[in-house]
Order: C-alpha cells, then structure tokens, then sequence
C-alpha cells in the first residue's frame, strides 16, 4: 500500500472554494465558449481571474503558495471545470497535474523552491514532455536520449502534442539515458523554455478541445547542469511517470463526469422547450429514455470517480481504481455526448450548438493520460498479478 496523503484544506474551506469555483466557471466562462472556440485561445482576462483565484496551483501545496487540495477535492473541483469548454482546464492543469505532481512528488528542495511559487502563482506554465510519435500511452519506446556529459546532461528527441508547449516556461522532460551507470533508464529533467537547442513546432490543429494549445516540441542537443534531474537520481524518472499518470487519470475521470453532465443539461433544456407536433420532445418516451440513460452514467461517473479518489488518497489502490475510473468515465462521456447530439436532432449537429462542442471534445479523453486499451491492459494485468500473489 501506498502512503496516505494528508488534507491541509477543511471540508469548510473547501466547500467554499469549490462555490467560487463553480460560480466562475458557470457565469463567466461557458458564456463565452463560443469565444474561445472561434479564436482558439483562452481569453487573457479569464487566465488572469484564473490566476487570482489560485487555480494555477490549487494542488499544489500551500507552502509553494498554493491551496494544497488534495485528489479528493481535486475531483470536486473537475467535475466543475468539466463542465465547460475543456480548453480552460487545460491551460493550468499541467501546473496542478502531470507536470506539478512529478515536483512535488520528486523534485528536490532547490527545484521545489525554484519553480514550485512561480508555477502556483500562474507566472509559471509547466508541460509534460513525455508522448512521443513511438511513446504515448506506454513510455516505454521512448526515443529521446539525455547522454551524460561528465558534468551536466545533452538531451536530443523529440516530443509529440505536448499540452502548452507554445506557451510554456518548464518542460518537465522525460528521456532514456545514455553514457552513465544507469544506461537505458528513464530519467526526468527540468528544462527551461529559451533553453539552446529546444524548438517548439507549429500549433496543433485539432477536431476539438479548440483553446487547449498543443504542438511538437525538438531538443537538439540541449545542455543541462545536473541539478535539472529530477530528485537528482535517474531511477526516479519512470516511478515518477507512472505515479503521476495514475493520478492524473483519476483527475479526468472527473473532467469526463463533469462534461457528460454538461451534455445531460443541456439535453434536459432542449427536450423542455423543443416542441414538435405542439408536444415538448421530452414527453416522448424515446427521448426520455435518452435522458434517463444519460443521468445513470452521470451518477456512476461520479461515485466511481469519488471512490478511487478515496483510494488513491489513502493509498490503498493507485493501479485498478485510477485505471477503471479513466476507463468508464471516459467511455460514459463520449456515450452521454452522443446522446445529446440525438436529442437535439439536426440542431445538435450545428457549430453554434453547445452539445455540438461537447461531442468532440469528450473524443480527446479517450486518448490522452493513456488510451482505453491501455486502461483494460492495466486492469487486466494487475488483476492477474494480484491472484498470484493471494496464491504463492
């Protein structure tokens, strides 16, 4: 078992938080998701009142100038940010998640106290450079090399759909090292952006999550000190990755509720006041059967998502739990969007329609944080492993 993490944040406190947090993001940024689809950016004055609300490090832990929520409030807090355009999220998830958690999870003291503030603060931009065109879901094909030089490290390779890369300060970088005692091995890095030799290629064009800035990201022999290894010991690289991930795929699990939620509303509203033949569309039977489906997987969404939260947090399951949450919730938000399409007919296929927006954006969460055949390999194994353990 896995150790226990501890809440700094009461139930009060948080309460409170989350309340802010939801009235933000329902009144003032699913206003303008249309918005931020048209110019594919965040507008400047919502990542600003992000930043003053604390959401750039709202995991992160309050010594380091951050709120120090813990997973099970995270998920709280996602099921908010779910709710609208994914994109938002985005643009400081990598600074509470995949890319913060490996910091504050391994980073040395002089790292933390280096990058941790600034990245809590919002005038720090994290990514995690870990997907490449032969590494995604499994790292292990990884490419991109850090060769020893005798007093620092020179990393060349290339990354590939890297979240902020165009507008990221850090790359929390993962590469196989070369010319050291421990040949082979995965090993992090913290590479400044500007840093000689890193390039970052154009912006990804996507079928949705408009916003979310993506691209490739090239290191050509880009020098680093030793002190840009992440715990100062390459073993940690791999454990790092695979830790956070697992607690990252907790994390969209609650995104993937939050946006299937989203789609139950508005197919709900729709249904109200469409008529057809002088009868609201929602007295049908068919369309209500529609909904009714869309509520249980909304309701399961959320209890499995709490539930490995809970896990997670306690340690007593960071394999299984985080796996099948990612899975289901993933899987149920991609179903739920479907539906909504069908209950809105010939509208839900219109660009202006919110539903539309939703349907390709819950596409994205099947993919990233590791696929869904990924998911079941996860669970599958750990299954069988776990039975020949009970019977050695």
């Amino acid at each position: 078992m896995s150790a226990p993490v501890e809440e700094t944040v009461s139930a009060e406190d948080f309460a409170q938080i989350r309340a802010q947090v939801r009235r933000f993001v329902r009144e003032e940024v699913v206003p303008r998701e249309r918005e931020i689809a048209d110019t594919d950016a965040i507008p400047e004055d919502l990542r600003r009142k992000a930043a003053e609300m604390g959401l750039f490090g709202y995991a992160l832990p309050q010594e380091y100038g951050g709120l120090g929520l813990v997973i099970t409030q995270d998920v709280e807090l996602a099921f908010e940010f779910g709710y609208t355009a994914l994109a938002f999220r985005s643009l400081f998830g990598t600074n509470n998640g995949i890319a913060g958690q490996v910091l504050v999870g391994y980073g040395t003291p002089e790292q933390k106290k280096q990058w941790l503030e600034p990245m809590a603060e919002g005038r720090c931009l994290a990514s995690f450079a870990l997907t490449e065109p032969e590494a995604g879901s499994d790292p292990s094909g990884m490419r991109t090399t850090a060769t020893w030089t005798g007093d620092g490290w020179s990393i060349s390779g290339g990354k590939r759909f890297i979240t902020n890369a165009p507008l990221a300060d850090l790359f929390v970088t993962f590469a196989r090292v070369k010319n050291h005692e421990a040949e082979g091995k995965i090993a992090v890095f913290l590479v400044p952006a500007g840093t000689r030799g890193l390039t970052v290629g154009p912006k990804d064009r996507k079928m949705g999550q408009e916003g979310a800035t993506t691209a490739d990201v090239y290191f050509d022999d880009v020098r680093v000190g030793a002190d840009a290894l992440i715990s100062g010991e390459v073993e940690t690289g791999f454990r790092a990755a695979m830790t956070v991930l697992a607690r990252g795929r907790v994390h969209i699990s609650a995104l993937a509720t939050g946006l299937a939620e989203r789609a139950l509303d508005e197919s709900v509203r729709y249904s109200a006041q469409n008529l057809q033949g002088g009868v609201p569309t929602g007295d049908r039977q068919l369309v209500q059967a529609m909904l009714a489906e869309q509520q249980a997987l909304v309701m399961a969404c959320r209890a499995l998502t709490r539930d490995a939260a809970r896990h997670y947090l306690d340690g007593s399951d960071r394999r299984i739990a985080p796996s099948a949450a990612k899975l289901f919730c993933t899987e149920s938000a991609g179903r739920a969007a479907d539906l909504a399409v069908q209950v809105h007919g010939g509208s839900g296929y219109m660009r202006e329609v919110a539903v539309e927006r939703v349907y390709r954006d819950a596409r994205l969460l099947r993919l990233y944080e590791g696929t869904s055949e990924i998911q079941k390999l996860i669970i599958g194994r750990e299954l069988m492993r776990r039975e020949r353990a009970a019977g050695a």
